[in-house]
């Protein structure tokens, strides 16, 4: 055992943790660099003289697979030992264990698989969840099944959750109220800088963030490196942010870029002593569980990458957000692990009070496709959640799964179980194998293999492209590729490459994946995907009819997707592999205006072909044609607008059995009174009664002539219409006529409005009381009128004269 150990402040609450363990499960929280991810693990083991105990086998899950190896590393170079002896490590593709091996350290994705294959974990004595806080889906999810294999498996195994944080009560709760146990780092003090742009940049918006802003970031390394001895450590949001910041940097420096898809050269490189000053551009893999020596200056751009999920649109892709206070202070330290350090935070101390305390857990943001494959094979009805996932991702999960064969009802079929056994998305597991029953298992598994990687955005959006190029060794991810491909192969059991071009498989293979993402040139421009998304493409792949998308993303506010990776293929494969979207139905509805009638044949969204229906009942169609465009269809004679304008005011002075007949009301009783049998199309509408169909309305005791006349009669014997078309029945006649009416005649009980018009018909006077108006209005009238209309009987008592219609004779 090195010396190095007795250094690292958790051995001091070893014995209070072994004691703590003793009740089942505990949680540890520790700061960065004390220890709790290498000396506990070995000290759970029995591998440390100070602290004897029983020998035991421990399984360490880590959120990444640099931790893993990280960690592995280190507690085999404490006991003096190469790896793979009694500390090993297993990640997906590789693993270095032996017959002496007490330490496994695995990733939480490999602990998940290993879960489904073997429940009890036969042969291991304590699982240790570092980095929990992290709230990795994998990580929640283990956990979950760990808490309900203690429940009915093995209530002997132990259960140790390490976080770096201090909010660790929750995790307690989890844990059955299990005991919480605190170590104190050897705190090293870090000096906060607050080095905000002098100048506005642009917020960051969906993966773009802002050249001005990373010039900035390279800006405040270059400071930190002329101000400080020590490594420079550097956190950015992602692998094409950390190309970009690197080119901005000194030649006069060691450069590296850590990120999760390093490789394993690189990644070992950071995680020892630099001959020199280094800079080390990093993103969020380096907040945690990771000890990179050296490193006194911490330069945070305080940014992270967050999944997001458009679950109506299957679409899936990262964001760029800002870092929460909890990160911060995760990065912050990592300047003060081996002595006292420096801080510089790239936006302002006002700005950091506005951020959140905690990144938000993965299982509200993310795919949940893939952890409802795994619930549903582990057959839990309820499982042990820090928080449950959202009920809208989980029902979108439930419907893919059961579209790809995975499900039936809430139970994993057989498939299922096969699909999750493979170690990678339900969806890419679906192609593999289905795929290596056309093109060949190694084919398949080549093109499942690069779906599989995170390509940068500078990569071609031809997929094939891609392929090849990865093929001949040209992409820094060949390595890992083949390592995987190797993998899947060994996973179907089978080999054969099969035949066909690259193009052809690429393409069905894809499709096989997304199939909701087949996509098919459409008329205006652009493509629609089986999903009925709208997506446009590059000019390398814009020319084509049919597309299979591999990677499309659609930004904030935009209405298509844009196609990042795709394969050219023709409708062959797209109804090859989008089978279960095919569908024919008869398309009967109001479209564009008109009415249609039509037998359809679909792929998901995608129209393939259409023939006109000859015999069909067309009412739907017209009634939704109804409630798109409302009345206006109609040929409202105004014969027919008066009537309903009668309906309306029985309607509202009377109330019942007069019916409704504003807008809303006729449209929805439309079927009700209007003959619609001989509509075949939008202009057989305008040929419809309306009057006659108004009147279908009426119960039959309802006699609206007599309750709302269409005419009253006047006192020189003219039957004048009355307007019912404002709040009051509106009745319009020359004064002349009105002459003996005292009393304003009424309707329904409301007294008419009357409107005395001028002997040339215009407005002359308004009112509803004619006693008044005869003894005071009239006077005015008069003395106004009679001079222009001498011809006409103007008697100063119009109460007494006698009404007219005619003029004075003319005199001679």
């Amino acid at each position: 055992m090195r010396p190095e150990w007795s250094s690292l402040p958790v051995r001091h609450v070893v014995p209070e943790l072994l004691g703590a363990l003793d009740r089942g499960a505990a949680v540890l929280t520790a700061p960065p660099g004390t220890g709790k991810t290498t000396l506990v693990p070995l000290a759970l083991a029995g591998l440390m003289p100070e602290f004897p105990s029983a020998e035991r086998r421990v399984l360490v899950a880590e959120p990444r697979r640099i931790a893993v190896r990280a960690a592995a590393r280190r507690m085999a170079w404490l006991l003096g030992e190469k790896v793979g002896e009694r500390v090993g490590f297993s990640i997906r593709g590789e693993r270095q264990v032996g017959p002496r091996t007490r330490v496994e350290v695995v990733t939480t994705g490999v602990l998940l698989r290993r879960l489904q294959n073997e429940p009890d974990l036969d042969g291991v004595d304590v699982v240790v969840m570092d980095e929990c806080h992290e709230r990795h889906l994998d990580a929640d999810t283990a956990l979950a099944f760990l808490l309900d294999v203690r429940a009915n498996l093995r209530p002997e195994l132990r259960l140790l959750a390490t976080s770096a944080t201090t909010d660790a009560g929750r995790w307690a709760r989890l844990l059955g109220d299990a005991p919480i146990v605190h170590a104190e780092g050897i705190i090293h003090p870090v000096e906060i800088f607050w080095a905000p742009p002098a100048q506005p940049v642009a917020p960051p918006h969906g993966l773009r963030v802002d050249p001005k802003f990373l010039g900035h970031v390279s800006e405040v390394v270059r400071l930190a490196l002329g101000r400080h001895d020590g490594d420079v450590l550097c956190f950015l949001p992602g692998v094409a942010e950390l190309g970009k910041v690197a080119r901005m940097l000194p030649g006069d420096v060691e450069v590296l870029e850590v990120h999760g898809q390093a490789p394993a050269a690189v990644q070992d490189a950071a995680l020892v002593p630099g001959a020199g000053r280094r800079v080390i551009l990093a993103t969020s893999v380096a907040e945690s569980s990771l000890t990179i020596p050296g490193v006194r200056v911490v330069v945070d751009a305080g940014l992270a990458r967050e999944p997001r999920m458009d679950h109506a649109r299957g679409l899936g892709s990262l964001v760029t957000v800002r870092a929460s206070k909890a990160s911060a202070a995760q990065r912050a330290g990592r300047a003060g692990r081996e002595g006292r350090g420096s801080a510089y935070r790239c936006w302002s101390a006002a700005e950091h009070d506005r951020r959140p305390e905690y990144p938000q857990p993965e299982i509200a943001l993310a795919d949940l496709t893939d952890f409802a494959l795994q619930a549903a094979c582990w057959g839990s009805a309820s499982l042990a959640l820090l928080d449950q996932p959202p009920s809208g991702a989980m029902l979108a999960a439930h419907d893919t799964l059961t579209a790809l064969g995975a499900l039936h009802g809430t139970r994993a079929t057989e498939r299922g179980r096969k699909m999750a056994a493979i170690g990678v998305h339900p969806r890419l597991a679906r192609a593999l194998i289905d795929g290596a029953a056309r093109v060949g298992a190694t084919r398949a598994a080549e093109i499942v293999a690069l779906l599989g990687e995170r390509l940068p955005r500078s990569a071609p959006d031809d997929f094939v492209a891609v392929l090849r190029a990865v093929r001949r060794g040209e992409d820094g991810l060949t390595a890992r590729w083949r390592q995987e491909t190797r993998r899947l192969t060994q996973a179907l059991g089978a080999t054969g490459r099969g035949g066909g071009s690259d193009d052809r498989a690429a393409g069905l293979v894809v499709a096989l994946a997304y199939p909701d993402r087949v996509a098919r040139r459409r008329g205006e421009g652009g493509f629609v995907m089986a999903s009925g998304t709208g997506a446009e493409a590059g000019p390398e792949l814009g020319g084509a009819e049919w597309l299979a998308v591999a990677v499309a993303d659609r930004g904030v506010g935009s209405v298509s997707a844009r196609v990042r990776q795709g394969v050219v293929i023709d409708e062959e494969i797209a109804r090859v592999a989008a089978a279960a979207l095919l569908a024919e139905a008869d398309e009967i509805g109001w479209r564009r205006g008109e009415i249609v009638a039509r037998k359809v044949r679909r792929l998901g969204a995608i129209e393939l072909s259409s023939s006109p229906l000859a015999k069909a009942d067309l009412r739907p169609a017209v009634l939704e044609g109804l409630r798109q465009e409302g009345l206006t269809l109609l040929r409202w004679t105004p014969e027919a607008r008066a009537f309903r304008d009668r309906m309306e005011f029985c309607h509202r002075m009377l109330g019942e059995p007069w019916p409704p007949v504003d807008d809303a009301t006729l449209v929805a009783r439309a079927e009700h009174w209007l003959d619609l049998s001989g509509v075949r199309r939008r202009s057989d509408l305008a040929r419809i009664d309306v009057l006659a169909a108004l009147r279908r309305l009426l119960p039959w005791s309802a006699r609206i002539e007599e309750v709302a006349p269409e005419r009253i009669e006047v006192p020189s014997g003219s039957k004048v219409r009355i307007d019912y078309s404002g709040d009051r029945p509106v009745l319009a006649a020359k004064l002349q006529e009105l002459f003996g009416w005292t009393e304003t005649p009424r309707i329904a009980g409301v007294p008419l409005t009357v409107h005395l018009l001028s002997p040339a018909g215009r407005p002359a006077a308004v009112t509803a009381d004619l006693a008044s108006f005869w003894r005071e209005g009239y006077q005015a009238v008069r003395a106004e009128l009679r001079g222009r209309y001498p011809r006409h009987p103007w008697p100063e008592n119009p109460s007494d004269a006698t009404a007219t219609r005619r003029v004075n004779p003319r005199r001679h």
